[in-house]
């Protein structure tokens, strides 16, 4: 009887693994790779602005710490709620793109209204004051910068449209 496996399927076969293999190997540093440039450029960032005298904001979300910048001198320091694990709070280098002296904020499972002192800097995502709870420390937002109230009115004050906020782990 004739075999039902032919030497050339088994060097298809043998093929076809060794490409998804490959496939996977190089994702996987592709991977790597990609969220390099991401955490440079937050570093290189840092440094120019260190470096100038303009302000600028600079969020930890692993110590859970906001400081506000003229140059390389801080000038005020914050405890912040960021996002919890189901609603992370981006990293990366945005800038403010709209001040809200109240608003009202909303979404699946939440409805704030008189947010006050929202400054968005990325989409939906803002720093702001917090009334609603006191858990600065902790991350417990849907993934926007929670201070307390009387904190976020001095950033709100002393912060303009375009300054640079950076989100860093």
């Amino acid at each position: 009887m004739k075999s039902l496996i032919s030497p050339n399927w088994m060097r298809s076969l043998k093929l076809f693994l060794t490409t998804i293999l490959t496939m996977i190997i190089v994702s996987g540093v592709s991977c790597e790779v990609w969220a390099e440039p991401k955490n440079q450029r937050i570093v290189e960032t840092i440094k120019t602005l260190q470096q100038s005298d303009q302000r600028w904001i600079q969020i930890n979300l692993t110590k859970q710490r906001l400081i506000a910048w003229e140059g390389g001198k801080p000038v005020y320091a914050v405890m912040i709620s960021s996002g919890k694990k189901s609603t992370p709070t981006q990293t990366g280098v945005f800038e403010i793109q709209s001040k809200h002296r109240f608003t009202h904020m909303q979404g699946e499972d939440y409805d704030v209204p008189q947010v006050p002192y929202a400054m968005y800097y990325e989409g939906g995502y803002a720093i702001h004051g917090a009334y609603w709870h006191r858990k600065f420390g902790t991350p417990v937002s849907h993934g926007c910068i929670n201070v307390a109230p009387d904190h976020a009115k001095w950033l709100f004050q002393w912060a303009s449209l375009g300054t640079p906020v950076i989100v860093q782990k």
